[in-house]
């Protein structure tokens, strides 16, 4: 019994340390390969004051207070109901840190920040309570530098070396008609505040929504690539590598056909394989599409009925011709294209007939060369002879 939970726990172990590892070591786990160049990360970035626009104004900001001793009382005071308004977002920056992370730089970030102050002063000889609505205009650079790691099988993002850097806040107390002494004794304390919650509240925002477009596009990726009871775990079998001209993802590609997966551990991925004159680029095993071809046959997805018009040249009785894999496909990648091998079984069908009038079987080899053009996949396949 105590062998059997030792032999678990080392294969437990084995299957964890598997999810995340050196990319040399998992380069013969990974089934598919994404390399993203710096031109598209180029046309990436033009997105990104969407997101920081997004991560500011769903930003919740909490309330905070606070008090100060001032003379012979106590100043004690409360900031409610903090939202932000009048955003705009000037330039954005980023660069590829090889092996370490993205830097991306935030300029000329304008809010007017609105809010409602309460304040009282406590002292023997007086007890004063008071609310008062605040504004603070802001403009605010800010720098990200996130760190791309592998999180629970996902590509997860790290934004916690997150900075901002107040260049102008100008505290606005009901339109400045408050007394000057108030103004003055609180645009320390408001400005601080302000100052703190923002940075706080913004950087977490913004990890949030890194994280949330993260899984949004591992689980779009895993829809597409799903059919049926057909799918693919595209879970990453190592951290993300960063290079100063790419961004590079690795992921097992392992097929998932009827509660049951597929296995890969003999991948002959290397990333010289990969070149940098495209914006966008993956990588498939062969072991990857070979299995997708098996969970096809057994799914009956080979099967291609012609009848109609088309048969009319060959019977009069309603013909049909079915054709349809009897085997498993075999395939694999050449320098020509990706070649694909099985034995098709054809028969043809007439009205009335239980039996088919002809059957026979025959070895198919086709070469498919594959084609991108606006924004259409194009798929030609060549019997090869």
């Amino acid at each position: 019994m105590e062998r059997s939970a030792v032999v678990l726990l080392v294969l437990a172990l084995v299957n964890s340390n598997r999810c995340c590892l050196d990319p040399p070591a998992a380069y013969k786990f990974t089934g598919a390969v994404c390399r993203l160049t710096y031109p598209a990360a180029v046309v990436l970035n033009e997105k990104t004051t969407e997101v920081i626009q997004a991560a500011f104004q769903h930003a919740r900001y909490p309330t905070v207070e606070g008090k100060r001793s001032i003379g012979f009382g106590t100043v004690k005071y409360g900031f409610h109901n903090l939202e932000i308004h009048n955003l705009s977002i000037g330039k954005s920056e980023f660069e590829l840190r090889e092996n370490e992370g993205v830097g991306i730089s935030i300029s000329n970030v304008s809010a007017v920040f609105k809010g409602t102050m309460n304040y009282g002063y406590g002292s023997w000889l007086l007890d004063l309570k008071q609310s008062v609505d605040f504004e603070v205009d802001s403009q605010i650079d800010l720098v990200i530098n996130p760190k791309l790691y592998c999180g629970k099988g996902k590509v997860a993002a790290d934004t916690s070396d997150c900075y901002l850097t107040f260049h102008k806040l100008k505290l606005l107390l009901q339109g400045d008609r408050e007394p000057g002494w108030l103004k003055r004794m609180f645009t320390d304390i408001v400005t601080f505040t302000v100052k703190l919650v923002v940075k706080s509240q913004i950087c977490k925002e913004i990890n949030n929504v890194a994280n949330i477009l993260a899984d949004f596009i591992q689980e779009q990726a895993e829809q597409f690539l799903s059919d049926g009871e057909i799918g693919v775990d595209i879970s990453v079998t190592s951290s993300p590598i960063i290079k100063s001209n790419y961004i590079e993802s690795y992921h097992k590609g392992l097929v998932i056909y009827n509660n049951t997966k597929s296995d890969l551990s003999t991948s002959v991925f290397n990333p010289s394989q990969l070149t940098e004159n495209r914006m966008l680029h993956f990588w498939l095993a062969d072991g990857l599409l070979d299995s997708l071809m098996s969970a096809a046959h057994h799914d009956g997805r080979f099967i291609r009925n012609i009848s109609g018009t088309e048969l009319t040249w060959l019977s009069s009785e309603g013909p049909m011709l079915k054709a349809r894999s009897v085997s498993v496909p075999h395939l694999w990648t050449t320098t020509v294209g990706t070649s694909v091998r099985a034995v098709a079984g054809v028969e043809l069908l007439l009205d009335g007939q239980d039996m088919p009038a002809l059957y026979f079987e025959t070895d198919v080899t086709v070469v498919v060369n594959a084609s991108y053009a606006e924004k259409k996949l194009f798929l030609k396949a060549t019997a090869e002879r």
